[in-house]
């Protein structure tokens, strides 16, 4: 797995949704094969899948927000009904592999950053894009906000 810092901006259309962090692994998945149903209605897209999490401050930090959709090339003039357009510049600490070890991979991600000296920003959005392979597998791409 190999981790590294990177600077992003994304525009991204999506669906907003809301809830418990620990029903996040159920929830973000639903939210997405509905927003999906919608492809159509936007326009200008890459094709590829995203979603946006409020970072987990603290342990008592119990419920957060999410985007789920899809990357588009450029700013829209109009989004569609019940959908949100968000920009981000940012800088990331990033890593990629098969999204059936998503958990090891954000805890890799995480300590990496840790031991490369790099401070979590936790006003920012975690991003994740999702990539399919052969075979039905698909691999998920982490970027940690960070503080530079």
């Amino acid at each position: 797995m190999d981790c590294r810092k990177v600077k992003k901006i994304y525009r991204v259309v999506g669906i907003k949704g809301g809830g418990a962090f620990a029903n996040f692994s159920s929830e973000v998945p639903k939210l997405a094969q509905q927003f999906l149903t919608r492809l159509d209605e936007v326009e200008n897209h890459s094709g590829t899948e995203i979603a946006l999490f409020e970072p987990k401050r603290d342990a008592n930090h119990l419920e957060g927000h999410y985007y789920v959709g899809l990357i588009v090339n450029e700013t829209l003039k109009e989004i569609p009904v019940g959908m949100d357009y968000i920009e981000t510049a940012q800088a990331y600490v990033t890593t990629r592999w098969k999204i059936i070890n998503i958990d090891n991979l954000h805890n890799h991600l995480l300590k990496w950053a840790d031991d490369q000296g790099y401070k979590r920003d936790l006003e920012s959005h975690i991003v994740e894009t999702y990539h399919p392979m052969e075979k039905g597998e698909e691999e998920v791409e982490i970027y940690l906000p960070i503080h530079i």
